[in-house]
């Protein structure tokens, strides 16, 4: 369980791929912003800047925030306050929290931040962008820029021309939420996405890091995922192109390896709590034991509902109807 406890940020594939594309994301999603900045200089992550300004999130929520340091083409510095919102649903504090946020980055460190938001929820109506409030002698009005990747729906096209790496992490994440409850759709459009990388002909280090991607969002049931990489084994055979060793799966596959070591049961608890937390975050001591007590045939059964969970309260429902034996 080492491994487990030690990757408290379990929003990490959007942290992991803002970092490893930086540039690429600001000129992809936000590019008027991306055009003020000198890309020739040097960027810098401002985590433990971040970290003093703002509040550990409650448990099932899930962000995933970026303050970056960046240089102005006219040679100014700025701050950038990139936010993820992983939500399934709208949070309704969340306009509150982007000017929080600004606010504190201002007050603590006199600098004004540049804030966006990247929304991956499934709501459609649910675009915001600002916070306000009015009375007769003071009024606010904080605006921030926002893009949500439902609208890219409707830009297909143009995502599969795109070389930018943004648009498999779209797409990744459109046909994730387009397959719920389609695990062989979700299969095959998870096989597809991954061979586009190759088919683009990317570096062998952009192809590991989007896999990374792809493969921690699109999750399948056991069984699918066995078959799927036995699919995209003939398939890098048959390309000559072994680029995803069976070290760097990160899902069924790697858990099977560890469980064989550790006995079945075991290895079933370290497959499921490694999948629960991907999807939902971070996951309490008192539930990570809920789980450790449930019996082999509980956790196969809990492995397969994984799929259809969008929130932690899905797991907590589970868990209730589904009493250890």
């Amino acid at each position: 369980m080492t491994e487990i406890n030690e990757r408290a940020d379990f929003d990490s594939p959007w942290k992991e791929i803002l970092e490893a594309y930086f540039p690429q994301a600001m000129q992809f999603f936000f590019p008027q912003t991306a055009a003020l900045i000198n890309w020739e200089r040097p960027y810098e992550f401002l985590d433990k800047e971040f970290q003093q300004i703002a509040r550990k999130a409650e448990q099932g929520k899930r962000y995933a925030d970026k303050l970056v340091k960046v240089w102005h083409t006219q040679g100014e510095e700025l701050w950038l306050l990139v936010h993820v919102e992983i939500q399934a649903k709208k949070e309704d504090n969340f306009t509150k929290r982007m000017f929080t946020y600004n606010f504190r980055i201002f007050d603590r460190f006199d600098q004004p931040a540049n804030s966006l938001a990247i929304l991956c929820g499934a709501n459609r109506e649910w675009q915001p962008n600002n916070y306000s409030y009015n009375y007769p002698d003071t009024h606010l009005i904080f605006e921030f820029g926002s893009i949500k990747l439902l609208d890219y729906e409707n830009r297909w096209t143009e995502l599969e021309n795109s070389r930018n790496p943004f648009a498999t992490v779209v797409m990744a994440h459109l046909k994730t939420q387009q397959t719920q409850k389609q695990p062989e759709q979700r299969k095959a459009w998870k096989f597809s996405l991954i061979r586009r990388l190759y088919d683009l002909g990317l570096q062998e280090q952009d192809i590991r890091n989007l896999y990374r991607f792809i493969d921690w969002v699109m999750i399948l049931p056991k069984a699918l995922e066995n078959q799927f990489w036995e699919e995209f084994k003939q398939f890098e055979q048959e390309r000559s192109m072994t680029y995803i060793t069976t070290g760097e799966r990160i899902g069924y596959e790697r858990g099977k390896q560890e469980g064989r070591q550790e006995g079945r049961q075991e290895g079933e608890q370290i497959i499921i709590l490694r999948l629960l937390q991907r999807r939902l975050g971070k996951l309490s001591p008192e539930t990570q034991q809920r789980i450790q007590s449930l019996s082999l045939n509980k956790l196969e059964a809990l492995g397969e509902a994984i799929l259809d969970f969008t929130v932690v309260a899905d797991l907590f429902n589970w868990l209730q109807v589904n009493q250890p034996e």
